[in-house]
């Protein structure tokens, strides 16, 4: 009697959970049916269209079912009208929503992987900042693990496109990106793979890099390194001269040390060298490493100190 009884709740229990699991069916096959129509997309495609000022044309629904075209304000049929960087970036746009969505009931909920290869060919250089900025939203949220696109392969042939696509700010969160450089030789391809150390950098940054690394090099440049990287960020980026960095040192102590730094790096860099070489010690390039901090420091510029040499806030503290 107790197993009847026990046999009959639980199948309530299932007819119950099949009920649930046939209402949730359902609704996802409603949700999906917005995903997948066409409607949602055109909207979605206008809006960015309008956001980043492609104004004198939009997508209408064509006539036939599951398909649109591109129209003038006055009605007219712009396809054969729109110039190469136009159709480049409104098919861009169509790809975005057909990742972000699916192109069936079936497929709409299906993980995948986003590969994009050279979407600014055909682009000026506003679209670029543009079209970047798009990609990098879906960057963030892969990193962040939301949505259906697990991974993103993105190949590129122009430098400019790559250092806005892998701005550095992308790698706080999540996993960091991987970075590989396709050569052609004698019809041949071969991969050099970097791993997470971005091969492609402005000139500043590998000025940087020599500081961060010097002891690679025996710091055979490293006066000129400093001395390059003072002159960019406070000479010719804020128009402030030697005579400024020293004044900003409170001591006549500290002042004649940050006088004698920038009279080192000056005869390190612009003196022609002698047939003699005398490598430099390694205490004296110490020494002045910290004056060389301390000019960022003392003229409230550590944070820029910081992010170029790759230290963390919470190392800091």
């Amino acid at each position: 009697m107790g197993i009847e009884t026990g046999i009959t709740a639980i199948a309530l229990q299932l007819n119950a959970k099949l009920k649930e699991y046939q209402d949730l069916n359902l609704e996802i096959k409603k949700l999906s049916k917005n995903i997948t129509s066409i409607k949602p997309t055109i909207d979605e495609i206008n809006r960015l269209l309008k956001n980043y000022g492609f104004d004198n044309f939009e997508i209408v629904p064509a006539t036939e079912e599951g398909f649109y075209k591109i129209q003038r304000e006055d009605g007219s049929i712009a396809e054969s009208t729109l110039s190469e960087g136009e159709i480049t970036f409104i098919t861009f746009l169509y790809f975005l929503q057909q990742a972000k969505g699916g192109s069936s009931e079936e497929n709409v909920n299906e993980e995948r992987i986003l590969v994009i290869d050279d979407p600014i060919s055909s682009l000026d250089s506003n679209v670029l900042f543009i079209v970047s900025t798009l990609i990098k939203e879906i960057l963030k949220e892969v990193k962040l693990n939301k949505g259906n696109i697990k991974q993103v392969i993105l190949l590129t042939h122009n430098v400019y496109f790559h250092k806005e696509v892998s701005y550095e700010g992308l790698n706080k969160k999540g996993e960091k990106p991987l970075f590989w450089i396709l050569r052609k030789n004698n019809k041949t391809t071969s991969i050099q793979p970097y791993f997470e150390q971005n091969p492609i950098q402005s000139s500043y940054e590998l000025l940087w890099r020599d500081i961060k690394e010097w002891k690679k090099n025996s710091g055979t440049t490293i006066q000129n390194t400093m001395r390059r990287i003072l002159e960019n960020f406070f000479n010719i980026l804020g128009n402030k001269r030697d005579d400024y960095l020293i004044g900003k040192f409170e001591t006549q102590e500290e002042r004649e040390i940050c006088r004698s730094l920038l009279s080192w790096i000056n005869e390190g860099s612009h003196t022609l060298p002698d047939d003699l070489y005398i490598e430099i010690p390694d205490g004296t390039i110490v020494k002045y490493l910290k004056v060389f901090e301390d000019i960022f420091k003392h003229t409230e510029n550590i944070g820029h100190y910081n992010m170029m040499m790759g230290i963390s806030e919470i190392a800091e503290q």
